[in-house]
């Protein structure tokens, strides 16, 4: 699979996200690849701003879109994973993360464990997989993935969390702002959180970067049934969307 390597700069990123805001609380939607032209898939609705959503060219997945493919390596099974390897066994969430923030990526993080636990809770944990991924390997090593886990919750005896965790830099480009058209850039010293939906990091924190905030439901084809944007769904939103998909399949 070839990829190209765009490189993009701060304003660009920030163009990236701006397009993204617009659908800021609710997913997007693709072209006739979906529901529209097979009623089983997805099984959520389109959302209410469908139409301005498809045509504002949005470089992540969307709602009814194909999820993109990519091998990843899972270190805490020492195994890799790629991404379409669920399909027709699991649904799937994912979201892309760094463990440094102090901002944003708690929040993402905090909506997949949420779920996880309402898995475990209504027994459809063997049915849904959970997919974190880091955009910076070189501090995300396996240690620090499985310590962020244990600090946020994340129950690792279920079998269905998997933190994916490029192999290096160029890779997390590749795969995470390329293949998932979910930017990120390391950012500055001076770097804040501001009111365009990124998060830039704590100020003076050493590891800041400015990144696209998605969280990404898939159901068992391999279709994007949200894209959530924005930062993490507010209430029980994305609890009662994964539940919906599970007992709708």
């Amino acid at each position: 699979m070839s990829h190209t390597n765009p490189t993009l700069d701060r304003r660009t990123v920030l163009r990236t996200v701006g397009a993204a805001a617009i659908g800021a609380s609710l997913a997007g939607c693709s072209a006739l690849n979906s529901a529209e032209s097979d009623g089983d898939r997805p099984v959520l609705p389109p959302p209410e701003n469908h139409e301005r959503i498809k045509e504002s060219g949005i470089p992540h997945p969307i709602y009814g879109e194909e999820i993109p493919e990519a091998t990843v390596p899972a270190p805490l099974h020492d195994r890799s994973i790629t991404t379409t390897a669920f399909t027709g066994d699991r649904h799937l969430m994912l979201t892309f993360v760094y463990t440094s923030c102090t901002t944003v990526c708690p929040g993402l993080t905090a909506a997949l464990r949420r779920v996880q636990a309402d898995a475990t809770d209504r027994d459809y944990a063997d049915e849904i997989g959970f997919l974190p991924m880091t955009f910076d390997p070189e501090y995300d090593t396996a240690d620090v993935l499985e310590s962020y886990g244990e600090d946020h919750g994340v129950d690792f005896d279920a079998g269905n969390w998997y933190f994916l965790r490029p192999e290096t830099p160029d890779d997390a480009k590749r795969i995470v702002q390329d293949t998932f058209g979910v930017a990120f850039e390391q950012g500055d010293e001076s770097s804040d959180t501001g009111d365009d939906g990124m998060d830039h990091g704590e100020m003076d924190h050493s590891r800041q970067f400015v990144h696209t905030s998605l969280i990404l439901l898939v159901n068992k084809e391999g279709v994007v049934e949200r894209a959530y944007t924005g930062g993490s769904p507010g209430g029980n939103e994305i609890v009662e969307d994964a539940r919906t998909v599970v007992e709708g399949w």
